[in-house]
């Protein structure tokens, strides 16, 4: 295989999940505080990114899905379905594996993203799609790695609350009951394999945003930029 498709095969669940990714969670943690505040920041950075956002090569074909518009079936492709969980860490041990875990063998790049947002909560002002879906790569690099039959599963070995989150809970209990959003980090190793026995492991981290009302199954959120411990 040439070195330079190696290299793209071996970036999607690395590289990507560090170009794509966009500040949600850092901010979260810090607004838990004041937590009137996590709604006005995820409105605002939803209404910057898309005037911000401008069609291009690499991105143009994506589609645009909101997670409030009617989605196709969960478990589209290979994707896993959402589990019924109320627990944000069990959640988000799930969501980290499902992330981790792709099949271009049997899902197109169009099932993949329709299967994530299955995940997504439907409370817009605390969903971040875009951090979400920047972890599927552009439409080009996809059909390169169906070529190579590429596909991968993941092994999530443990998930916490981040230390900064636990203090801003001790320091104000009160503040998660307007969006009931939690976040976790959860640590893992991905395996991915190819054509003529090519493949490999790498550990993974990842810091989810996770909403979990009572009485209600948790969705996701979004992706943080960087993995908080």
């Amino acid at each position: 295989m040439p070195n330079r498709l190696r290299t793209l095969i071996s970036g999607y669940g690395a590289t990507w999940t560090i170009k794509r990714r966009v500040v949600i969670v850092a901010l979260a943690i810090a607004a838990l505080l004041a937590v009137a505040g996590i709604a006005a920041w995820f409105t605002g950075q939803n209404s910057q990114r898309h005037e911000a956002d401008t069609p291009s090569a690499t991105n143009s074909t994506a589609p645009s899905m909101d997670p409030t518009s009617t989605a196709p079936a969960p478990g589209t492709g290979s994707v896993a379905k959402p589990p019924q969980i109320s627990e944000p860490v069990a959640y988000a041990k799930a969501a980290a594996a499902m992330l981790w875990s792709y099949d271009t063998r049997t899902t197109s790049r169009d099932q993949q993203l329709a299967g994530m947002q299955a995940w997504m909560t439907k409370e817009s002002k605390y969903a971040d799609w875009a951090s979400v879906s920047g972890q599927v790569p552009d439409p080009l690099l996809w059909s390169r790695l169906a070529d190579q039959d590429q596909h991968a599963t993941a092994t999530v070995t443990e998930a916490h609350f981040p230390t900064a989150f636990k203090q801003a809970l001790a320091d104000d209990p009160s503040a998660i009951t307007q969006a009931y959003v939690y976040v976790v980090t959860a640590n893992g190793k991905q395996t991915i394999a190819w054509k003529k026995g090519g493949g490999g492991a790498e550990d993974r981290a990842i810091t989810l945003a996770v909403q979990c009302r009572p009485q209600h199954d948790c969705s996701l959120a979004a992706i943080a930029p960087t993995v908080t411990q």
